[in-house]
């Protein structure tokens, strides 16, 4: 779905120039002119596509205009998931924004207030993306990923990712793992305040030696209160952006060596370990 004419028509262009002529496909393609937040229950209605899994995804790159309403309907659609862009320029020209498609999108103007009020410009899009992560929530997606991520050029892009199922994000973020290094793309947890490494080849990085984000997150997690190592683990494959289960034990074992956490009871790590800060 693309409102603009020319934009409409590169797409259907770069469609055919890939796969061949459209219609000769064993899949439907359909491409319409309009907003997604106008026409995609529509489309979807026509398709009958309810009632199958739907991975609805909304490239928000100057503009986020999906209300919360379709959202939640495809939150409760069997097995569906979404996933919703946001452009660099989005967090600076929001302004100019509609407040009642604001109140549509984020589900009611108390909703996105609070972040529209951050005046730190480096907390802007923190903000704004952690609403948006809590509507998807409100939604009816219970596991939500929030992505910074940075290509060769530089310009970032912020994704958000909602699915009803652990193994869903176990399978996104499996999907994710192999980046493509040549155009030197990357991956941030926004909450990490840390440089991104543009040498970074893939999404995990080397293996052995800790990340500084995956320690940064851990730190967070543990200044909330002492966890097992089980829960730990379930901790950032739910909830961070880029970690999985395994990496707990690679993040606690060098906060161990750097004096920074006590484990009890003392000796070899397991799942029933608890960790807490010194």
């Amino acid at each position: 779905m693309e409102k603009r004419r020319d934009r409409h028509n590169y797409l259907l262009s770069e469609l055919t120039r890939r796969f061949g002529p459209l219609d000769e496909l064993p899949v439907s393609v359909v491409v319409r002119r309009g907003e997604a937040g106008a026409v995609t229950g529509l489309v979807l209605d026509e398709l009958a596509a309810w009632g199958q899994p739907i991975l609805g995804i909304f490239d928000s790159w100057g503009n986020v205009n999906v209300p919360l309403t379709l959202v939640q309907r495809i939150a409760h659609n069997p097995a569906s998931e979404v996933i919703t862009t946001f452009g660099p320029n989005w967090f600076s020209r929001r302004e100019t924004l509609d407040t009642e498609q604001l109140d549509a999108v984020f589900g009611g103007r108390d909703r996105w207030e609070p972040a529209d009020r951050e005046s730190r410009p480096e907390e802007r899009w923190r903000a704004w993306l952690s609403t948006y992560r809590d509507a998807l929530l409100r939604a009816g997606f219970r596991y939500r990923l929030q992505f910074q991520v940075v290509p060769g050029t530089g310009q970032p892009l912020y994704l958000v990712y909602g699915t009803g199922h652990e193994k869903g994000v176990e399978v996104m973020k499996e999907a994710m793992w192999d980046v493509d290094s040549t155009d030197g793309m990357s991956f941030r947890d926004p909450r990490t305040r840390g440089a991104v490494d543009p040498n970074q080849p893939t999404l995990w990085g080397a293996t052995g030696a800790a990340d500084p984000e995956l320690v940064e997150l851990v730190s967070q997690r543990l200044q909330e209160g002492a966890t097992s190592l089980d829960e730990l683990g379930k901790w950032l494959l739910l909830e961070t952006a880029r970690w999985r289960t395994r990496d707990a034990k690679t993040a606690v074992r060098d906060l161990l060596d750097d004096g920074k956490v006590r484990v009890e009871p003392s000796g070899r790590l397991t799942k029933a370990s608890r960790i807490k800060l010194r």
